[in-house]
């Protein structure tokens, strides 16, 4: 579902300098998109570029950079792959692959676009790219964790609103549902309303700026709330591969423990949440500072069958019974 109907690489990437015996190559010797894609790979390799934004391997990465920048949708069929590139195509893929190899920008931020529970999503420098393994459990309808189907649910630190729009996706056909997209950034939420408005949804997903719950009301409670808060800690925020540097850094980092924000939601979620209901909150590689912070918290982590880690779940009764642990970090008393 591009929003583009030109053929070329965002302006912000087409600069002087990238290296011009690499784009004569692939004008001049390749011809399908099987060949650039080829291309592409070995040169990624070559490159020793990070992966971590929705590929894992170098043969997808050069499929999504291809296809996508021809307007495209990958993987592609045997009779798009044997297809023939024009000129300026090749040249503009030339460009995307120089900004992706020598200023480590993520492919997803060259063509504006990525996928997350198969629906697509326009994205920029503005949100962090669409990754989080939750996706598998709105899949599985929040099974084995939520028997009910949620009418009102709540995606905190929203970004690109990918979980908000897979929420809707998923339950589309739910009578009354009603979705909260909420985050501090305006240029997220910018963000965030271009997608809600491109799928048609927004009488049923609302984007709401806010410093966490300080602009929500307890007085309607939410039957999911799904929160992807930053968790990046102060050690690790710096080691980052370069790739993970073009995202939004407020989207990334949260204090030394990578837990500044977990702490208040946590503190803060049972005010919002139906008695009945759940909340899922990633929080990475800060698992272990958590679990170490909170021994007597019994966190539920959730086994992914299609890899990822550092997500659970709680009740509303479990959230009540570890409250006296959280207390201090509850900001809205």
């Amino acid at each position: 579902m591009s929003d583009t109907n030109e053929i070329e690489v965002n302006s912000r990437f087409c600069k002087e300098g990238f290296p011009e015996d690499v784009e004569a190559e692939i004008v001049s010797e390749l011809e399908t998109v099987n060949d650039v894609v080829r291309y592409v790979t070995s040169y990624l390799i070559d490159s020793n570029v990070f992966l971590g934004h929705g590929t894992d391997s170098y043969w997808d990465e050069a499929l999504y950079l291809v296809l996508c920048l021809i307007n495209l949708d990958p993987p592609g069929d045997p009779e798009t792959m044997n297809a023939r590139l024009t000129v300026r195509e090749k040249k503009n893929i030339a460009r995307a692959l120089y900004k992706r190899v020598h200023d480590r920008v993520p492919t997803a931020y060259l063509t504006n676009r990525a996928w997350f529970c198969g629906i697509e999503l326009y994205v920029d420098e503005r949100v962090i790219i669409p990754r989080s393994p939750i996706g598998e459990m709105i899949k599985n309808g929040f099974a084995p964790y939520y028997s009910k189907t949620p009418r009102r649910i709540l995606d905190m630190c929203t970004g690109s609103g990918c979980i908000a729009l897979a929420c809707a996706n998923k339950y589309l056909n739910s009578d009354d549902l009603a979705i909260d997209a909420v985050d501090i950034s305006n240029d997220a939420l910018d963000v965030c309303t271009r997608n809600i408005y491109n799928y048609g949804l927004e009488d049923i997903v609302v984007p709401i700026k806010s410093d966490l719950f300080d602009e929500l009301s307890e007085q309607e409670s939410y039957d999911v709330i799904i929160c992807n808060p930053p968790y990046v800690d102060a050690a690790d925020i710096d080691d980052m591969p370069p790739e993970y540097h073009a995202e939004p850094r407020l989207a990334l980092e949260a204090g030394d423990d990578g837990l500044d924000l977990v702490k208040v939601i946590m503190a803060e979620a049972p005010y919002y949440l139906d008695h009945e209901g759940i909340l899922i909150m990633e929080v990475g590689n800060s698992r272990l500072a958590l679990e170490q912070e909170f021994p007597e918290v019994n966190f539920n982590w959730v086994e992914f069958e299609n890899g990822g880690d550092g997500v659970f779940v709680m009740t509303y009764d479990d959230l009540i019974e570890c409250a006296p642990s959280f207390e201090q970090y509850r900001r809205n008393k």
